[in-house]
C-alpha cells in the first residue's frame, strides 16, 4: 500500500489530481464518513430509500469532504460548499481550487485542481440495452455513424466512452443536463484518444478544452473535462493509499 503524505497533497496550477474510490464501504466506515457530513447532507442521505445508494452517498460525500480537507488545509467538517443553479457544487470559501465528482454502481471518482473549469464523469458498464437506439436520443449525428461504424463487439463501450465524456464537459460547462447533447461532438473509438471534435455553437469553443478518459477499475470507465490544458494528470487510488 502506497504512503501518502498530507502535507504533500497541493496542486500546482498546472495539475490535476483524480482519485477513485469504492463506496460499498462496511459500516465503520459508513459512520466515520457520515461523521464528517453537515447537518443537510445528513438530510439528504436519510432521504435514500434503498441502503445501498444511501451509504454510496455518505462515504462519496464523506470522502469528498475527507480529501477537500488536506488539499484546503480546514477541518473536513468545518467546509462549506455553495450550488449552482444547476447543482454544481464548489467550494464556499476563499480558494481558486475546483473539484467535482461522480459516482456509478460502487466505484467514485474525484477531481481537483485549479483549471477554469473541471467535469468529471464515471459509468459503471451496462450489457443489457441497445447502445443504437439508445444513443439515437441523446447523441450527434456525428456520433451516432461513429458508434454505428465501430465493430458489434465494441459498440457496448464505444457507448460509454462517448457517454462519459459528454457527462463530463456539460459537468465543467456547468449546465448540467440542461444543456443540449446533440450539439457538441466526441470522439469514442478508444479508451485513450478523447477528444472534443465539435462545438456547433462556436467552432472555436472546443479548442479550449482537454477530454482525457481513463480506467479506474475493471468493467468502468471515467472521463474528465478540463477548460484549459494541464501539463500532468495524477491518479490515486484511495484505497490503496495510506495517508501520514
Amino acid at each position: 500500500m502506497a504512503m501518502v503524505n498530507t502535507e504533500q497533497l497541493s496542486i500546482k496550477q498546472d495539475t490535476l489530481h483524480v482519485w477513485y474510490a469504492r463506496i460499498d464501504v462496511d459500516q465503520k466506515n459508513k459512520e466515520q464518513y457520515h461523521s464528517l457530513l453537515s447537518t443537510d447532507e445528513r438530510q439528504r442521505a436519510r432521504k435514500f430509500h434503498f441502503e445501498k445508494d444511501r451509504v454510496a452517498f455518505i462515504a462519496a460525500r464523506g470522502i469528498l469532504r475527507k480529501l477537500s480537507g488536506y488539499y484546503l488545509n480546514s477541518n473536513p467538517t468545518d467546509i462549506p460548499f455553495n450550488y449552482s443553479s444547476h447543482g454544481k457544487p464548489s467550494y464556499a470559501v476563499d480558494t481558486n481550487l475546483k473539484f467535482n465528482i461522480s459516482h456509478s454502481g460502487n466505484m467514485a471518482v474525484f477531481a481537483f485542481g485549479h483549471a477554469a473549469s473541471i467535469g468529471v464523469d464515471i459509468e459503471k458498464i451496462k450489457h443489457d440495452f441497445d447502445p443504437i437506439d439508445l444513443a439515437s436520443g441523446f447523441f450527434s449525428k456525428e456520433e451516432i455513424t461513429a458508434l454505428k461504424n465501430r465493430p458489434n463487439d465494441d459498440q457496448q463501450r464505444a457507448f460509454f466512452r462517448c457517454w462519459t465524456r459528454k457527462e463530463s464537459f456539460i459537468k465543467a460547462e456547468g449546465s448540467g443536463l440542461s444543456f443540449p447533447l446533440n450539439l457538441f461532438a466526441v470522439s469514442l473509438e478508444n479508451d485513450s484518444d478523447a477528444a472534443l471534435l465539435k462545438t456547433h455553437w462556436d467552432l472555436s469553443e472546443r479548442t479550449k478544452w482537454q477530454l482525457v478518459s481513463f480506467v479506474p477499475a475493471k468493467g468502468y470507465l471515467g472521463a474528465l473535462a478540463i477548460k484549459g490544458e494541464p501539463k500532468r494528470i495524477s491518479y490515486f487510488n484511495l484505497d490503496e493509499v495510506n495517508f501520514v
